[in-house]
């Protein structure tokens, strides 16, 4: 009879523990915003490498469309882990108006391929490095304020890379 007891007991005291361990904290809506924000860049800048690699006439072009697509893909397969980490949803594919700002460029091939990209690419990154500034610093999740963080150098890198194409293409 002790037995059952302490047995009872114990199962009780293990199933009170159980919901404890099982709640994860909520991730902020902001973090979760951002979250899908570099999700969908990091779908739309491999997408639009691909796309680099296909139309574009110059071999820094294409090899610059190479760097998106490996780069991209890379953080987001890092993005995906982190949001398995911190019970995150991570898109799986492009949204809508990601699609829509894809298809211009779908359209074009050659040097005119090249003009356009090389100037979405420069718009594109200094946006991409003003959001992840921000979660770098504003983040209420420790993990994705690193994710952001880390991801900085990356973008930067880009950035600088797309405005030696356009100062290129501009002759």
């Amino acid at each position: 009879m002790l037995k059952k007891a302490l047995l009872t007991g114990l199962c009780c005291g293990a199933l009170c523990c159980v919901p404890a361990l099982a709640q994860t904290e909520a991730l902020d809506k902001a973090d979760q915003a951002f979250l899908d924000m570099a999700a969908q860049t990091d779908m739309t800048e491999a997408h639009v490498g691909q796309l680099a690699q296909d139309q574009g006439d110059a071999q820094a072009v294409k090899d610059f469309g190479q760097m998106l697509v490996t780069d991209h893909t890379s953080d987001y397969t890092q993005l995906t882990a982190l949001g398995t980490k911190v019970n995150a949803a991570i898109p799986k594919g492009l949204d809508a108006a990601h699609d829509k700002m894809i298809a211009p460029l779908g359209k074009l091939k050659g040097a005119a391929f090249d003009h356009k990209f090389a100037h979405e690419m420069v718009a594109g990154h200094e946006k991409a490095i003003a959001a992840y500034k921000k979660e770098a610093a504003d983040a209420k999740n420790a993990d994705v304020k690193a994710y952001a963080t880390q991801v900085l150098p990356t973008l930067q890198k880009h950035l600088d890379a797309a405005k030696d194409l356009e100062k290129s293409k501009a002759k």
